[in-house]
């Protein structure tokens, strides 16, 4: 990724507090160019202070001025730009930043009050500085996240880590540090992405566990006995309790094993499960540890891609039944996940392919970058060791972690709750079922959400380029976009006893215009039929 012709290399973006000024400099050294702030701009043109342009001729000025100086740092600067917190407001900035190289510095309002401060340097702040805050992220976060291509998250990370992430996140140094995606839902965790993460693990288990239970399947034997090395070093009692693999761990027989084991074993409440592995080895731990002594908690090792976007984050957990996969289950949160991307260096192609699905939908349902990406270069996606599968993985991250923040156990049904998650698992799951598991979760969600695109055609919801955008950007990663499998009859039965119909009735999640989730109530079977019938090929 390269700036524009004749633009800064980094735009950094973010409200009052978030350290823009202090991250432009270290990223400015980083790349050995010259660091330029728009209200330095301003102030050096007109010679006086914001603050004195605010009092003196009100706010409409300062924007006409904060605008033009924009305009001209875009067009003349080739470093490091740091925009003021409210320049974002101005169309035609919003315009004139499409495409560039954006870094949304975001920061959490107890850190960005701390930081602010009562400095009369901000007039927008002036008085109650926390509530004054809080209302000026509430209207431009929306405006922050629509712009930047990348986002980092600040609260917790030195300049240098958030210089770090920017640069390896827009391609112009190594993919090194960590990224810290926080989930703030009923219990607020962090999800850690970056390299070599072993070392996280002791701080995200606590000081209060005596006991680590390691569920990992056979194939992992070698990970999770690094894993419990580490613990062993660190001072926690860590067992191994190893599983079949893939679906055939999520079973009422194998959860009795483990409960066995951890009773065997005198786990209390204080005591931690750790899962080292994929999605089915995520449902299963996290099962387990919701279950025993009505909870313990779990720290996620996903070792999947498909783990790390889906599986891992968001708390749910869950096992198959003869009727259905994952009908039984609970909402567990973590209390941390660690992302290590060198496991997906190792990770089989047709694997990495698969967690892509999920990556994807959440470029569908909302954050519409991921797509753009994927269209770009489907090869770069797909990289273990770039910079672009990077962003990918913490754009649908950051995608999960704000739907389940809003919804943890999905009970609201207004647009934007944690249904929307489920775009193109209905179909998906009773695919997986027909095909007794032996189709990866992905490839069985591909097809369904080709099905959901059908079927919003068919709906007058979106039309025939939308439905080629899907079939492009899932042919293009290599993902199924048609099935001639199970007869219709069959998968609509499966559909039925899914965990999302509701009562008799079938409710799928489709797209009004792409990034905007809709729900579709009780469709005719024709239709049903009809769209069904496109995915023939």
């Amino acid at each position: 990724m390269t700036a524009a012709p004749g633009g800064p290399l980094v735009v950094l973006v973010g409200v009052p507090g978030a350290g823009k000024s202090t991250v432009g400099r270290v990223l400015a050294d980083s790349l050995r160019v010259t660091f330029r702030d728009t209200d330095a701009d301003v102030e050096a043109r007109t010679g006086r202070t914001v603050a004195d342009i605010f009092i003196e001729s009100g706010e409409p000025e300062f924007r006409r001025l904060e605008a033009e100086a924009v305009q001209r740092a875009l067009a003349e600067h080739d470093g490091v730009l740091a925009l003021g917190g409210g320049a974002i407001l101005d169309p035609a900035t919003q315009e004139a930043l499409a495409g560039r190289p954006v870094v949304w510095l975001r920061v959490g309002l107890a850190a960005a009050a701390q930081r602010a401060g009562l400095s009369g340097a901000r007039p927008l702040l002036v008085g109650n500085v926390r509530g004054q805050l809080k209302s000026l992220m509430d209207a431009r976060a929306p405006l922050y996240e629509r712009l930047a291509r990348v986002v980092v998250d600040v609260d917790h990370v030195s300049p240098e880590e958030a210089a770090d992430a920017s640069l390896a996140a827009l391609g112009l140094g190594p993919v090194t540090g960590t990224t810290r995606i926080e989930v703030r839902a009923e219990r607020p965790y962090d999800v850690v992405v970056g390299s070599a993460l072993l070392g996280e693990l002791s701080g995200l288990i606590g000081p209060k566990a005596q006991r680590v239970a390691i569920v990992h399947p056979a194939g992992l034997r070698v990970s999770a006995e690094a894993v419990r090395a580490h613990l062993l070093d660190s001072g926690y009692e860590a067992i191994l309790l190893e599983t079949p693999e893939a679906e055939a761990a999520k079973t009422a027989q194998v959860a009795a094993f483990c409960w066995g084991v951890l009773g065997q074993a005198g786990f209390t409440r204080t005591d931690v499960v750790v899962s080292v592995g994929g999605g089915a080895t995520t449902d299963l731990a996290g099962f387990v540890a919701a279950t025993w002594l009505r909870g313990v908690p779990v720290v996620h090792v996903p070792t999947t891609l498909l783990a790390m976007v889906d599986a891992a984050v968001g708390g749910k957990t869950g096992i198959n039944t003869e009727q259905g996969k994952n009908l039984v289950g609970a909402i567990h949160e973590p209390a941390g996940v660690l992302c290590d991307l060198n496991s997906l260096t190792t990770l089989p192609d047709n694997d990495l392919i698969a967690g892509m699905a999920e990556v994807v939908k959440a470029g569908f349902i909302r954050d519409t970058t991921i797509l753009d990406l994927v269209r770009a270069d489907a090869g770069a996606a797909l990289d273990p060791s770039g910079p672009v599968l990077r962003e990918l993985i913490e754009r649908a991250i950051r995608v999960k972690a704000e739907v389940v923040a809003g919804d943890l156990r999905e009970t609201s049904r207004a647009l934007g709750g944690r249904e929307i998650l489920n775009y193109g698992h209905t179909l998906g799951h009773a695919i997986e079922r027909a095909e007794r598991y032996r189709w990866r979760h992905g490839a069985a969600v591909s097809i369904g959400m080709m099905f959901a695109a059908e079927l919003a055609r068919l709906a007058g919801r979106l039309g025939d380029a939308e439905v080629d955008m899907h079939r492009e950007v899932l042919a293009g990663l290599g993902l199924p976009v048609t099935y001639t499998g199970t007869p219709w009859p069959a998968l609509h039965e499966a559909m039925m006893v899914d965990k999302k119909a509701r009562g008799s009735r079938l409710r799928f999640v489709i797209l009004d215009g792409i990034g905007s989730p809709v729900f579709l109530d009780g469709p005719d079977p024709g239709m049903l039929l009809a769209a069904f019938g496109e995915l023939a090929g």
